[in-house]
């Protein structure tokens, strides 16, 4: 995959200038939209983190490519909105939900997991960049927050998800990446036990993942920059 080695060469470039090892990022490949042979040629190229945004696309996806995916060892991601209806569907077709939004979908989540035989990782998403439209804790809130869905059973907080404005403007990209790694360096603070085990930032998008390792991502989610444009909505 082309669109693979130049990501590679820009993250090792992003990692030189903060003195950072490009081993300590992670890449989820975002495969909403693309069909399920895409997700397929991203396992054979190695990225063996999946991401997906809808929860309907991924139960269909996932089913048409469930030998690829198990051969591989892919963990599967929820990265999009998550309504609380549709938790239940969630739980089963992924390993990890990165968008946990609020306390009453954390509960939900724990009610659904019991039956798994480990506890589900979760992210907890922060709308560092205090945009309206957009999900996620407000940064004032994410602390208290986050230990709260740390108590919660069949579930452990790994970290932090956010999503920067979409500007053109990247001191406001920067300022956002800021605020959220200075959110997670107090979430580590919190400390380590069943619930709560912090080691993951997860932001950057194809348009922003240079800054985003710059100011201490551990994890990309990277779609339209290893795969072109989107087939489908």
């Amino acid at each position: 995959m082309d669109g693979l080695r130049r990501v590679e060469d820009r993250i090792a470039r992003a990692c030189a200038r903060c003195g950072r090892d490009p081993s300590e990022i992670h890449i989820v490949a975002i495969t909403k939209g693309h069909p399920a042979s895409t997700l397929v040629a991203a396992l054979e190229a190695g990225l063996h983190r999946i991401g997906e945004n809808r929860v309907d696309e991924a139960v269909e996806k996932f089913s048409a490519a469930a030998e690829p995916l198990e051969r591989h060892g892919a963990v599967r991601h929820m990265v999009g909105h998550l309504q609380r209806n549709k938790a239940r569907l969630a739980v089963r077709a992924f390993d990890w939900i990165q968008s946990v939004d609020s306390l009453r979908l954390a509960e939900e989540l724990s009610r659904r997991v019991q039956d798994r035989p480990e506890r589900m990782p979760v992210l907890i998403e922060v709308n560092a960049g205090g945009e309206d439209q957009k999900h996620g804790f407000p940064p004032e809130q994410a602390l208290e927050e986050a230990a709260r869905i740390a108590e919660l059973p069949g579930l452990t907080v790994r970290g932090l998800m956010t999503m920067a404005p979409f500007t053109s403007d990247e001191r406001i990209v920067r300022d956002t990446f800021r605020r959220a790694r200075a959110l997670f360096e107090r979430v580590a603070e919190l400390g380590d036990g069943e619930g709560l085990a912090p080691d993951t930032l997860s932001m950057g998008m194809s348009g922003d993942f240079g800054p985003a390792i710059e100011e201490g991502s551990t994890m990309v989610r990277l779609g339209t920059v290893l795969f072109g444009p989107r087939e489908k909505g």
